[in-house]
């Protein structure tokens, strides 16, 4: 079962309704569209995946090379809306990429620019996700919208365009990453049931089998294993330190738990859980 942590804040739904969403124009792979007066710049899809260009002006210049994928959900209930969202001037909210429900696959920002998905962020002692990254925004409603499978053609599409995106830039299967995985204090997409374990048999990102869940009494570990996982999640990358907080250490545990043993996310070290980081660092 899923546990929501008072930090979490600020879906991508959020706040949509009392922004205005003006429909953006695509016009096969290069287009100029004008939201809100903003003139966003037209430029060519960087994946042949790509079959369309929504350009949005929410971007800006990368203060460093691209070093991961984070996958997003966009968390609102119209794929559409959320596409103008995303291209709205006043939302400065953006993804280079977004995959509709059907598979089809729409560019927003070039590859080579920095768009603004990954908000307070951090990974392996990095803080600045949005200029290390490519953000791929997943059309699905979400945790507040029911937790809806994500249909097999869009799976299908997110696996192609994300090998395409490592290739392109000579990145590790392990370097895809979840929303939740960089901000695990306000995030928690694209979601447990999101199919990890199906992108990774096809080459996109690092799973290894969870370990069973073990409710026998014991199962749950004691200060010195809970302090050693800790610091075993610092090592993998996530942002924790063992002077945070109590409620800061759930929070990562249970981004861990949903990206890498979702059969339960409370937040709470186990033995389950600690067998499941032993094996995903020995396959990394």
């Amino acid at each position: 079962m899923a546990v929501r942590f008072p930090l979490y804040v600020k879906s991508l739904y959020e706040s949509a309704e009392r922004v205005p969403q003006p429909q953006a124009q695509a016009i096969d792979v290069v287009v100029r569209s004008r939201l809100d007066g903003a003139m966003a710049s037209p430029f060519t899809a960087d994946s042949p995946l790509a079959s369309s260009v929504m350009a949005s002006p929410n971007l800006d210049e990368r203060c460093a090379p691209v070093e991961l994928i984070v996958l997003h959900y966009t968390g609102m209930p119209e794929e559409d809306a959320a596409l103008a969202r995303l291209c709205d001037a006043e939302a400065k909210v953006s993804s280079h990429y977004v995959v509709r429900e059907s598979g089809e696959v729409v560019q927003l920002v070039a590859e080579e620019k920095r768009a603004w998905h990954a908000g307070v962020s951090c990974w392996r002692g990095a803080s600045d996700i949005n200029s290390r990254s490519i953000g791929i925004e997943i059309v699905n409603p979400g945790h507040n919208g029911d937790c809806p499978p994500y249909p097999d053609p869009q799976i299908a599409a997110v696996v192609a365009l994300c090998r395409d995106i490592l290739a392109r830039n000579g990145l590790r299967r392990d370097q895809v990453l979840a929303h939740s995985d960089i901000a695990p204090t306000r995030k928690q997409d694209p979601g447990e049931w999101f199919p990890w374990g199906r992108l990774a048999a096809e080459g996109v990102g690092l799973w290894v089998e969870p370990a069973p869940l073990d409710d026998a009494p014991g199962a749950e570990a004691d200060a010195g294993e809970a302090a050693a996982f800790i610091g075993a999640l610092a090592g993998y990358g996530y942002g924790i330190t063992p002077a945070d907080p109590p409620e800061v250490k759930a929070a990562v545990v249970a981004a861990f738990q949903r990206h890498f043993r979702p059969a339960r996310v409370d937040g709470k070290v186990d033995r389950s859980s600690i067998e499941t980081l032993r094996r995903l660092l020995a396959a990394r």
